[in-house]
């Protein structure tokens, strides 16, 4: 046994000697005298790890296989030069729950109308993140099955791999849950006006998981990168490589070209098709310009930031916050909004609301 997964903080009362205690355990024997005693209070936090499915060699073709694509540097599978392949454990904390809870409040049953609605919520959730800065590594979130966990083993995984201890606060990571779970409870049901919501874990189940990830560094003209494979799905995570610059030239004129185009003849047609004066045909509308705008802006951002490519697929980011799901909803009630008698004008204004607030969070995050 390591002593990274005991605490030596109890005294034998038999012969005054230091007992390590296994995390979890309530039951111990002193190593001098034999005397067993039962242990008392918290319990800590129940560990837990993911058995590795992928070898090095399978690692390492996933790195070279992520070296192509268009918008990368058109020579890097032929100039990288990889430096290392080394595997590492790292921490995420993981949260099941029975979710209950009851909202009240209103919805749109007509035009000009309201209807009050009791929403009753009852449904198993789960939520993960990681349980230190992973800014080197950048998989923040891992998806996790209850079939997949085995108990930790702190020997095994310190003779195969460099193991992460968690540096987050346990605490914090059980209030971000909550809020998680709170979060997607509200947004089960859509409501125009919402007086009173309520909800409750049951049955919570609080855990830490080491989950393997292959880690790669590369050199490419002088420069420095890193891909991170999933030593479980065999997948990339995340990784980084320098930018083609054709291909950012590209999208900033094609962006500029067909963003205009759009923009000015698509909405010079919807205004005329749909331009009666209704506040919904006019938010129709306004799509083809607001469609415009984001093509512009989206081939501009893919030069201003193409330098570098970054790939990280949503599996792997940090599970959708509050502002997320919001928006999320907010798209929901826009798809169904003929049938729901939803104000389109009213949606669209909110939307942009909940977008701005959103990308100023990710903003903070990013720093």
């Amino acid at each position: 046994m390591s002593r990274i997964d005991r605490s030596q903080g109890l005294i034998c009362l038999n012969c005054s000697g230091v007992v390590p205690v296994p995390e979890g355990s309530r039951l111990v024997q002193c190593p001098f005298c034999q005397q067993h005693s039962l242990v008392q209070g918290e319990r800590g936090v129940r560990r837990w790890q993911v058995r590795r499915q992928v070898e090095r060699a399978e690692a390492q073709k996933l790195v070279t296989d992520f070296f192509t694509g268009i918008d990368k540097a058109r020579d890097l599978r032929r100039r990288a030069n990889i430096k290392e392949t080394f595997l590492v454990y790292l921490p995420y904390w993981r949260v099941q729950a029975f979710v209950g809870g009851w909202m009240f409040g209103r919805v749109k049953s007509g035009k000009d109308s309201t209807r009050p609605i009791e929403v009753e919520i009852m449904e198993e959730m789960h939520w993960n993140d990681a349980a230190v800065d992973t800014a080197e590594f950048g998989v923040e979130a891992v998806t996790l099955s209850k079939e997949q966990l085995e108990p930790y083993d702190s020997d095994l995984l310190h003779a195969e791999a460099m193991v992460f201890e968690p540096s987050e606060s346990r605490t914090e990571a059980m209030q971000e849950a909550v809020d998680h779970f709170t979060a997607r409870g509200r947004a089960k049901r859509a409501m125009s006006s919402r007086y009173f919501d309520r909800f409750h874990l049951f049955q919570t189940q609080f855990s830490l998981v080491y989950y393997p990830l292959w880690v790669s560094r590369y050199e490419y003209r002088g420069r420095n990168y890193q891909v991170v494979v999933d030593g479980v799905k065999g997948q990339v995570a995340y990784g980084k490589a320098p930018g083609n610059k054709l291909y950012r030239a590209g999208m900033l004129v094609g962006g500029l070209a067909s963003g205009n185009f759009i923009m000015i003849n698509g909405s010079a047609l919807a205004a005329f098709i749909f331009g009666g004066g209704d506040s919904d045909g006019l938010a129709i509308a306004c799509i083809p310009f607001i469609v415009g705008v984001a093509l512009i802006l989206g081939g501009y951002r893919a030069f201003r930031y193409g330098e570098e490519v970054e790939t990280r697929p949503a599996a792997y980011r940090k599970q959708s916050s509050p502002a997320n799901i919001r928006v999320s909803n907010l798209l929901g009630k826009l798809t169904n909004s003929k049938q729901g008698g939803w104000d389109m004008q009213t949606m669209g204004m909110t939307l942009v609301e909940e977008l701005g607030e959103l990308q100023t969070n990710n903003k903070g995050r990013n720093r």
